[in-house]
């Protein structure tokens, strides 16, 4: 069995906790959490930085880690681009929909705009590793799956 490295998941300081997708797994072994822009990161180069307008995510990427931002969309613009070192970037498919009911317009595609656990169970589904727990907290965990994973969602 292959292991993983963990994912590593930069949150923005001021990122409402009480909206937040990913809360409740902060405890996770496989998760390690930082926050911007106060913590320093270790280093990501393998690292795949989810990201809407990068190549798809492959089989080929397996082996790396997943790097995810947390913050609104505004704020994850800018605490990516304080990142210094080169980063691999891949995207998800386009067919997979938010399920999470969003008031920011600031969002190229905000059908597409996937709330963080979304985007990071997607991901954990193509790379084949466990999802177990991922959407345990998550409030529109049935809508989410519904929308989503039908027979051929992952294809």
């Amino acid at each position: 069995m292959l292991s993983f490295l963990p994912t590593i998941i930069l949150r923005h300081r001021k990122e409402n906790l009480k909206k937040c997708s990913l809360r409740g797994l902060e405890n996770r072994d496989d998760m390690q959490f930082f926050t911007y822009p106060k913590d320093s990161l270790p280093p990501l180069s393998n690292y795949i930085l989810l990201d809407m307008n990068a190549p798809l995510l492959s089989e080929k990427d397996k082996t790396f880690g997943i790097f995810l931002i947390d913050g609104t969309w505004n704020y994850a613009k800018k605490m990516t681009n304080s990142i210094k070192e080169p980063l691999i970037k891949r995207s998800l498919p386009n067919h997979f929909k938010t399920a999470y009911p969003r008031r920011q317009d600031s969002c190229d595609d905000p059908e597409r705009g996937l709330a963080s656990i979304e985007a990071l169970f997607i991901a954990y589904s193509l790379l084949e590793r466990t999802s177990d727990g991922l959407l345990d907290h998550y409030h529109w965990k049935d809508t989410f799956l519904k929308m989503n994973f039908h027979s051929e969602a992952l294809s």
